[in-house]
């Protein structure tokens, strides 16, 4: 038993020896950013070689390089009332405050604190039995007290720093968050607002073939009297006008939902702003030049997604630290100075002052073994936080391969589509003027009326498609927000630089 307790005075002795040499570091790995080596865009080239009218907007706020003043004001308005960005601000809040909280356990806890007491003292409970034995006893006892305490827990190992640079990193992702938020949002009101335009130019195109539908209609109606056609023909006009005005319902349910879709991302009870964008059917926006020099490592430096999951992956590394220093002791340090008097005469006299203080050792000497499986968890959720970090990265590039073809692909097919409409345009007025003539049947002409419509549908619907490509090409290059050159390379997931609390 004496060479027990001789080797656990050593351990103590050992421990508090070390804990000096500890209050200058932090235990646990220091924070290193992981590399992502990347090639180029394969798909950049596609992007540069494009045509347009409209130069490239800043990244910052794409979505004036439309050139359409309404698409600037319902962005923007998505953008100010947005209630996914008011919780995501919250967040950052509350992240804010555990930062706060956490860095306040560096410093000591000062309490002030004051009382008074009255009692009239029972003679049955045990004090009063004994007390009231005595001469003079008096069961009416007051008691003043006042004084302040303080209280400190040095940080020996570093846990309670590596807990506040942890709690610091959630901060900064969930700002990164919050960011990635107002990108989203950005990109969400600008697609509605895209279909919402495509959809309206689609009922313009049907609306003008049930017009044209209902003059063939006519048409053949009077060759019928005149005895030039017959029922059948009637028939087939009659139905190719159906067809054209029982394709306005399903365009109309569509149209709807996007207007209802942008009413909720701007903040707004659905049918708020329906009349106002639906009053008019506005042009689909022309789509800008983008820029295509940004290589994977710049994308990466700017996407909100990706500094948040960087950011989450050092307050990971930060949590290893944490387990670790509790393979130390624990020393905190505790006084009082303060009065106490049951007369308030005396209450503050020399001889009622009343200093405290106490000093406690806690060290889990015992307990290394759970010690041991949270140190294997921290560092098993820091590696689960670095391949989701390096998946994310992945799926970033992906995300502007996907966009960068996408727009380059959609461009080249609505180039087609324009000119086919044109040809099938130049066809439909020739087959009218041949069936007045009688060179040729109504099935040509309802032949050609058809293809007409599909392509002009086609048309309409592909020039909004690739508007909203371009969207996402903006939206996958990390566009939507101020990123200040400084603020970029201090929250850089893959530069050289030293992120705010991540090497220590």
């Amino acid at each position: 038993m004496n060479a027990f307790l001789a080797r656990t005075a050593k351990a103590v002795a050992g421990g508090l020896f070390v804990s000096a040499f500890l209050a200058a570091c932090a235990v646990g790995p220091n924070y290193e950013k992981p590399a992502m080596p990347m090639t180029s865009f394969h798909n950049a080239q596609r992007v540069a070689e494009r045509q347009t009218a409209l130069p490239a907007p800043s990244l910052d706020n794409w979505w004036t390089g439309f050139d359409d003043p309404e698409l600037v004001k319902v962005v923007q308005r998505a953008l100010d009332q947005n209630l996914g960005i008011q919780a995501a601000i919250a967040r950052v809040t509350q992240s804010r405050a555990a930062a706060q909280a956490a860095g306040a356990q560096l410093l000591p806890t000062v309490d002030a604190n004051a009382s008074y007491t009255a009692e009239h003292q029972s003679q049955q409970s045990p004090l009063g039995t004994l007390a009231s034995a005595f001469p003079n006893y008096s069961r009416d006892q007051k008691d003043y007290v006042a004084g302040a305490s303080a209280s400190w827990e040095i940080d020996l190992a570093g846990g309670l720093r590596r807990a506040h640079a942890q709690a610091t990193d959630e901060e900064q992702a969930a700002e990164a968050a919050q960011m990635g938020t107002r990108v989203t949002v950005a990109a969400d009101a600008a697609d509605a607002y895209l279909q919402i335009r495509g959809l309206q130019a689609q009922l313009a195109v049907t609306a003008d073939q049930v017009e044209t539908d209902a003059h063939l209609l006519q048409l053949v109606q009077a060759r019928k009297q005149a005895g030039a056609a017959d029922e059948r023909e009637v028939a087939q006009a009659e139905a190719l006008l159906r067809h054209a005005r029982a394709s306005q319902p399903d365009l109309r349910v569509a149209l709807e939902a996007q207007l209802n879709r942008l009413d909720v991302l701007m903040g707004a009870q659905p049918g708020t702003y329906a009349a106002e964008l639906g009053a008019h059917a506005g042009a689909i926006p022309a789509v800008p030049a983008i820029g295509s020099g940004d290589q994977p490592l710049d994308v990466l430096r700017r996407r909100p997604d990706i500094i948040a999951a960087e950011r989450h992956l050092a307050a990971s590394n930060e949590a290893i630290g944490v387990a670790i220093a509790d393979y130390y002791p624990k020393i905190s340090l505790a006084g009082a100075l303060g009065f106490d008097s049951i007369s308030g005469s005396h209450f503050l006299s020399a001889k009622s002052f009343q200093p405290v203080g106490t000093g406690a050792l806690q060290w889990r000497l015992f307990d290394f073994g759970k010690v041991d499986a949270e140190v294997k968890n921290a560092r098993g959720s820091y590696a689960e936080a670095l391949a989701q970090y390096r998946e994310a990265a992945l799926k970033a590039t992906e995300d502007v391969e996907d966009a960068f073809m996408a727009l380059s692909q959609t461009e080249l097919r609505a180039q087609e589509l324009q000119q086919e409409v044109a040809a099938l345009t130049k066809a439909r007025e020739l087959s009218e003027k041949a069936y007045r003539a009688g060179s040729i049947t109504l099935t040509d002409v309802l032949d050609a009326d058809r293809q007409q419509l599909d392509a002009r549908d086609a048309l309409d619907a592909t020039r909004a498609d690739a508007a909203r490509a371009a969207v996402r090409t903006f939206r996958a290059l990390g566009g939507g927000w101020a990123a200040p050159q400084q603020q970029v390379a201090q929250t850089s997931p893959v530069s050289g630089e030293q992120l705010p609390g991540s090497a220590r």
